[in-house]
Formats: C-alpha cells, structure tokens, sequence
C-alpha cells in the first residue's frame, strides 16, 4: 500500500504505491484518480483501501475518517475546510484548488499525482495540516508559499513538510525556453536530463521555496519515471494517480523513529 509512510506527533502521513488495488489495464493497481477513464467502482474501493490503510495508522476505525480529494487544475489556490459540510467529493462541482488545509481530526486530505510533487504538512502544536498538488506550473505560481500562508493565518509556527516522490530531472526534458522561464522564478529548477538536454526539476524548486519559508523538509526518493511502483504519465501516458496524504490524529503522541515502505530512506533536505 505504501511507498512510505510515518506516525507523527498527533498526525499520520504517507505516499501510496501502485501495489495490489483492484485496477486493470493500463491503470494496473491501486489508482486512485477518479478523472481518469478507469472504471469509477473500482477506483471507489481502491480509495477505500487507503482511507482504511490511513486509519490503521491512526489507530481510529475507519467510519471515523473522511477522505478529501482536490479537483486540482495547476494553480495556486488554497482552500480551507473548517467544516466538514464543506467536503464534498472530487469532481466539476468540486471548488478547484491546488492546496487543501484543516485544523480538523481525523479529515484525510489527498494529493494525487503521477509526475508532479506532492507535499504533505504537519504543525502537530498549532493541530494543522495540509496538502498539496505542486506540478511545474503550481510550483512555478506559488503553492507552496500560498499553502504555508494559509496554514499560518490558523495558528502554525513550527510547519515540518515532507516532498514525497516526483519525476526526477534525469527524466523531466522541456524545451530551452520553458527551463529559462522556470528559473526566473527558481533558479534551482534549471537541471539537464541523462543526456545533457534541457531539464527542470520541480521537487528542487518546492524545497527551495520552503526553506525559505523556514520550513523544515524531509525529502522522500523516487522518481515516477524510473519506478514501476509508481504511476507516471511522462513513461506511460493516460495512467492512474498516486497520492500522497495526510491527517490528523490528536491522540497520536510521538513519531515513529522509523518510516516504512520502499521510499524509507528520505532525506532531510538540509543534507
């Protein structure tokens, strides 16, 4: 089920892998985007799967768990769910954004993706959490200073994010002209692929942009590309979504020295 995953302090968080779901085809395993042409039942117990995998984290049962999915459209719109009346599902009447934060328990907010960056954030003090959907674009027009802001205007001091898996810049070509329009904006995005072409590497840009913000950073390996475990439109083209996700749980207390799954080896992003 997961690629890697972590107890917090008072939250649990993680990233999903393709693993055992129930989808066929060329969205083989556990897909869990509804936009796609995959078949909507199964796509609905794939999610049920990870709400269930999310609760056995928490330690709640899963009747106590409510999924939150994005319409996501690659901008920088936050939206800010302080009711549960405001959840509906992901879909046209859906409000589009690229970021969702709550200071609500046991709301799990998801971040689908299969090349872009997913970012999962924690104030376990303020009882914060968001996440959110950074592609190029997103990236490139501020979701993540725009996410930390909105987590900031409830209370958060002390946000830790984690970066979970993306394409890699070895595998993300783009032409000149957009690698130079990218870093006018960050500069650390400019990369070059595996053979010297143009490159941009999206995942170096959501750090740089969180540390400036002063926002520690844990920074989980894999690209999407290389990684059969993990859905990836570049290498596949139309395919399933991944996601990364994160809730709160306020009686968790303490974080699990250890995560688990394929990806456990992150990084801190000051190494």
């Amino acid at each position: 089920m997961w690629w890697w995953s972590q107890r917090r302090d008072r939250a649990v968080l993680g990233f999903t892998r393709r693993g055992h779901g129930g989808s066929t085809g060329r969205y083989r395993g556990c897909n869990l985007g509804a936009h796609v042409e995959d078949d909507p039942a199964t796509v609905t117990r794939n999610r049920t799967a990870v709400v269930d995998a999310v609760s056995s984290l928490a330690g709640v049962e899963s009747t106590r768990v409510t999924p939150v999915f994005m319409q996501q459209v690659h901008g920088a719109s936050v939206r800010v769910i302080e009711d549960l009346s405001q959840v509906a599902p992901a879909g046209p009447g859906a409000d589009p954004c690229d970021a969702v934060v709550t200071t609500l328990p046991h709301v799990a907010l998801f971040s689908l993706v299969a090349d872009c960056t997913p970012v999962l954030f924690t104030d376990a003090g303020a009882g914060v959490v968001a996440a959110a959907h950074a592609g190029r674009p997103g990236m490139l027009a501020g979701i993540i200073p725009e996410t930390v802001a909105a987590m900031r205007d409830l209370g958060a001091e002390r946000i830790q994010a984690v970066v979970g898996p993306s394409v890699c810049p070895r595998c993300y070509e783009v032409p000149e002209t957009m690698r130079a329009q990218a870093m006018t904006v960050e500069p650390v995005s400019g990369s070059v692929t595996w053979t010297g072409t143009p490159a941009i590497d999206v995942a170096a840009g959501v750090v740089a942009q969180l540390r400036r913000d002063g926002i520690e950073v844990t920074w989980v390996p894999g690209c999407t590309r290389e990684s059969d475990d993990l859905y990836s439109y570049r290498r596949d083209g139309p395919t399933g979504r991944f996601a990364g996700v994160v809730m709160r749980a306020p009686d968790l207390m303490g974080t699990d020295p250890d995560p688990t799954g394929p990806g456990a080896g992150a990084r801190s992003a000051h190494e």
